[in-house]
């Protein structure tokens, strides 16, 4: 398929007001928007600013009242409890609309706040749709957040209601939620006047009379009585969602997403971007915690009327290095969108893609992935067994769909393998030096967007205007900060090597970590890595590599440490000063799937740090620690 891609771009430069303008029109809308953009709202300007709809109508009632009530909405898959269950477009409009009820039976209106701390179960997309359905603004918590994590979210948007489960369910252990969550509250300043308790079988909580009500009792009880709740018009401006994101201060950032913007780019992005047709079965592996799960597991899927997979378990381990295969044959998967460490970890459990060979995953024809940088040996990997395109993608909270990609839809262009290709249509993606200077091609700098951005991006911050200024547009006006360092080649094709954070100064050189990674991802044996600074007294800093073996390598670590370097420095040369790398069994990660590098840095470094909120195993980090104390 001949790609389009440039076409469309440079349609959208020449007239971003009616490219946008005709994007909205897949939105039913209550009010259509006359015009796409004003320049004089808010920070740097609204999307649609005399729009008027709903996001549950056009993710749910059309879908179920037009040509679609008997598809599947939903396909929950849990190999950790062994449940399954699909969930009809008219099955979800009818537990939407009477959990919309409920809420409003507890005294939630339009513009109050609804914090969801929830495991992977269909009851949370519903939580969120009915919030989206009465005006309600909602804020996902990650389920399993610690108490004091979840006393700042509290206190920051005030929530009316808090709707919760008894538990999330790890692999090998259950996540008591409800202490938690009771604790959150005993903390936090601001009290909710009430708590919705998703009563899970493998472990009931214990209820506060008066507080918490059972969400399950009060759903099927407003079914028996036949309460609905209508689609309330909202204006393309009110927010749909608070989604906090952490913050350099230890305050977390509440990332604001519109209602208008957010509906046209991502029901935009879901055939340009990834080339899917409604009726299609999207799976996103993520949780619906973090950006990618409100993005592409809950609205994007709905709003295009595809089939949208839910999934509760692990790459590996539940049970074993076979679930997405197994998952992608049963149901038919068409498209599959994960982080790059959910592959590693396949990886290394299955090196050989032995238990590939006993699934047909015919029916996928893209695999997707972002979180992260996606390594060359990863993609190379996946490539090999899957025999599909592997696309590779970048985007952040702050933006709720992909800044840079392949756009699948628009007819593929050609992989560079370690960039997420190209910019998409609404962002002027740019590099400049420290100084505010844009620089040559190739050269590393700050990787930037003119503004405005385009729709569905973050418009504020909750309540914290200065904030947002501060820590996104202050220090390059004119421009969005993205954080992250890279470079644009002759081609036009981004790559991002690292955070800003992560790059070292090596003698006077500007190195990135990422670009250590990517040589030492190269080596055969090496399933993970990940590089940090060290301080030097004579180089400034000297970078240290940590890596993680395969299973089943049976070779000395101090041989495969000897070639990791030799590897480094034939590949970067010995400008990186590459000396120091030490085997580990496992890497400091949020429970996303992210690296924390910085905390590892600062583990090297002997400096205090606070414990990462996010973190999926804290015990990590001694070991860590232990292991560099031994060298």
């Amino acid at each position: 398929m001949t790609s389009h891609y440039s076409d469309i771009y440079r349609n959208w430069e020449s007239d971003p007001e009616s490219f946008w303008l005709k994007a909205a029109e897949s939105i039913d809308w209550i009010k259509p928007p006359s015009r796409a953009f004003d320049a004089e709202q808010g920070v740097y300007g609204r999307w649609f600013p005399d729009a008027v709809g709903n996001t549950c109508y056009n993710c749910v009632d059309r879908h179920a009242d037009r040509g679609r009530p008997g598809q599947a909405a939903i396909i929950y898959d849990s190999p950790i409890t062994g449940t399954k269950r699909s969930i009809s477009y008219s099955e979800l409009k009818q537990d939407v609309s009477a959990l919309g009820a409920v809420l409003r039976n507890h005294g939630v209106e339009a513009g109050d706040r609804v914090v969801i701390y929830m495991p992977m179960v269909p009851e949370a997309v519903i939580a969120m749709l009915a919030c989206a359905r009465i005006g309600a603004i909602h804020s996902v918590v990650f389920g399993g957040f610690a108490a004091n994590e979840l006393a700042k979210r509290i206190d920051d948007c005030q929530p009316k209601l808090i709707v919760s489960a008894s538990c999330g369910i790890e692999p090998n252990r259950i996540v008591e939620y409800k202490p938690l969550l009771d604790e959150a509250i005993h903390l936090a300043n601001h009290k909710p006047e009430a708590c919705l308790i998703f009563q899970r079988e493998q472990s009931v909580a214990t209820m506060i009379d008066g507080r918490d009500f059972d969400y399950g009792e009060e759903l099927s009880e407003a079914k028996v009585l036949g309460q609905t709740s209508e689609c309330l018009p909202m204006k393309a401006t009110d927010p749909l969602y608070i989604l906090y994101t952490s913050g350099t201060t230890g305050h977390p950032k509440g990332v604001v997403r519109d209602t208008g913007g957010h509906m046209v780019a991502l029901k935009w992005s879901m055939s340009a971007v990834y080339g899917m047709e409604p009726g299609d079965v999207f799976w996103a592996a993520s949780d619906v915690g973090w950006v990618v799960g409100h993005s592409y597991i809950v609205y994007a899927p709905l709003l295009h009327g595809c089939t949208t997979l839910l999934f509760e378990g692990k790459p590996v381990g539940t049970p074993d290095p076979s679930t997405f295969w197994r998952i992608i044959e049963e149901h038919q998967v068409a498209a599959l969108f994960t982080a790059p460490t959910a592959f590693r970890a396949i990886k290394k459990e299955d090196p050989t893609g032995k238990y590939l060979e006993k699934h047909d995953v015919s029916c996928l024809r893209t695999l997707f992935l972002a979180g992260e940088r996606a390594d060359p040996d990863t993609i190379s990997w996946a490539e090999d067994r899957l025999r599909v395109p592997v696309i590779d993608h970048w985007w952040q909270t702050e933006t709720g769909w992909a800044i840079a990609g392949n756009p699948v839809g628009l007819g593929a262009l050609p992989v560079k393998k370690g960039s997420p290709s190209v910019p998409m249509p609404g962002y002027d993606v740019q590099v400049l030096n420290d100084e505010g200077h844009g620089v040559a091609a190739g050269t590393l700098g700050n990787i930037v967007v003119k503004l405005p951005l385009p729709p569905s991006c973050l418009p504020t911050l909750w309540k914290d205007e200065d904030r947002f200024h501060e820590a996104y547009l202050a220090e390059f006006p004119g421009y969005y900060k993205t954080g992250d360092a890279g470079f644009i080649d002759e081609d036009g094709y981004v790559f991002i090597m690292s955070r800003t954070d992560d790059i070292i100064n090596v003698a006077g050189h500007r190195l990135s970590t990422g670009g250590m990674e990517e040589a030492i991802a190269n080596h055969p044996d090496v399933a993970e890595c990940a590089v940090v600074g060290m301080n030097d007294t004579v180089k400034g800093q000297v970078p240290i590599g940590f890596l993680i073996l395969n299973s089943g390598v049976e070779r000395g670590n101090a041989v495969i440490e000897a070639e990791v370097i030799k590897l480094v420095r034939d590949t970067i040369g010995p400008v990186a000063a590459f000396k120091n790398v030490v085997t580990v069994s496992r890497l400091p990660k949020t429970r996303s799937g992210k690296i924390l590098r910085a905390t590892m840095q600062k583990i090297a470094n002997k400096e205090a740090y606070l414990m990462p909120a996010t973190i999926d195993d804290p015990a990590i980090l001694d070991e860590i620690a232990t292991v560099l104390e031994a060298r």
